[in-house]
């Protein structure tokens, strides 16, 4: 145990940051290795590969992914947003290589391989471009005339752009959520409310009508015919699952599941662990949305309040995605659960995210004299 006596950087860090927080991240990287057991094997010996390839690819990133998050979480917020800024240039840089030299994967160039080792560049533009339009709103907040509503919405084209050339819709639509609700946080005027849900409405609609994989996704979530094998199948497993599941590795329906480690481990989850466990896994997602916003509401910085929340909206509302095409609840769209699904770009860039919610929600001397300031003024009364 660390003494609150001692006054190195790593007694520092022990008392000043959010350890719920920290305990429900590990408690969740802990859980995605363990179901990699459940889920993996069965995709493994369908392809020809040793049925412990996956495991140990997923264990291969875990000491990279508890790494990141560690180490990020030291940052200081000026730090935090310099290293946003630098990883969203990479990654953004890496987006449009991507599209030349990518690896394209049923239809989509998403990957691009350096050194044998595949990167889904967009995970990690996620976090860092939610960080830096975070700072854009801030600084339009803190001076009306720097235009930073209105660099955060090129910036959002840009992005947009880019994953719709992959094409990734999904990532596209998670990365508009988040800024929309950004951006209604940092003050959006109505019109601009109406304006986003226009566009919002009519990107569903040019989606649907240019390509054909989603207009297909939508009808048969919409009319249950066509190609409806993989949700079916995932919905068998969550059924024959129950309360309290068919017990560890006993699971059926997970060898005949496409995709059972990414996109529907939620399912495996089910089948073997039940309904039950399953309820803990999202209460553990609503721990890390709702603690977070609490953290926001408190924090007088413009900054680190939206960047908590939109980080925090991220996780949240991709958790949201993935466990809703899993119960039928959403179109079918490949969108990994977030520390849970097997993927090193995936496991890594969450972890990145993780590492910037909890040094962004760290006690530091400033922020308590912010607090006080805020109860002084009558404004409110801050949480402790």
């Amino acid at each position: 145990m660390v003494s609150r006596a001692e006054r190195g950087a790593l007694a520092e860090w022990f008392w000043t940051i959010d350890r719920f927080f920290l305990a429900v991240f590990v408690l969740l990287i802990g859980t995605g290795f363990m179901l990699s057991f459940a889920a993996s094997p069965a995709v493994a010996e369908r392809i020809g590969l040793g049925s412990f390839h996956f495991v140990q690819r997923h264990a291969m990133f875990l000491l990279p992914s508890l790494a990141v998050m560690i180490g990020l979480s030291f940052l200081s917020p000026r730090q935090v947003r310099r290293a946003a800024m630098i990883m969203l240039v990479v990654a953004l840089v890496m987006m449009v290589l991507v599209l030349f030299i990518g690896m394209e994967v049923k239809g989509s160039r998403r990957w691009i391989t350096i050194s044998f080792i595949s990167i889904q560049p967009s995970e990690f533009m996620k976090p860092a471009f939610v960080v830096v339009c975070a700072w854009l709103f801030a600084e339009h907040q803190r001076q009306p005339d720097i235009p930073g509503n209105f660099l955060a919405m090129i910036l959002l084209v840009i992005v947009a752009a880019l994953l719709i050339a992959e094409p990734d819709l999904g990532q596209t639509i998670l990365t508009t959520a988040v800024w929309g609700a950004m951006f209604f946080m940092a003050g959006m005027p109505w019109i601009w409310i109406v304006l986003m849900a226009g566009a919002g409405a009519g990107a569903i609609f040019f989606a649907y009508g240019f390509f054909p994989h989603v207009a297909a996704r939508i009808n048969q979530f919409l009319t249950g015919e066509g190609n409806t094998y993989q949700v079916d199948t995932a919905h068998e497993a969550i059924t024959r699952g129950g309360w309290f599941g068919v017990g560890p590795g006993e699971g059926l329906v997970k060898r005949i599941l496409p995709d059972s480690h990414t996109d529907f481990v939620f399912s495996v989850a089910a089948e073997e662990f039940g309904l039950l466990f399953c309820m803990a896994i999202v209460a553990l997602y609503m721990i890390v949305v709702l603690r977070g916003l609490s953290h926001a509401l408190r924090d007088r910085n413009h900054f680190t309040r939206f960047a908590v929340a939109g980080l925090v909206l991220q996780i949240g509302v991709q958790s949201i995605i993935n466990i809703g095409v899993n119960l039928q609840l959403l179109p079918a769209k490949g969108m990994t659960l977030p520390l849970l699904s097997y993927g090193g770009s995936s496991q890594i860039a969450i972890c990145v995210t993780a590492g910037f919610i909890l040094a962004l929600t760290r006690h530091r001397p400033e922020k308590r004299a912010q607090e006080r300031s805020f109860f002084r003024s009558g404004q409110g009364v801050p949480a402790e």
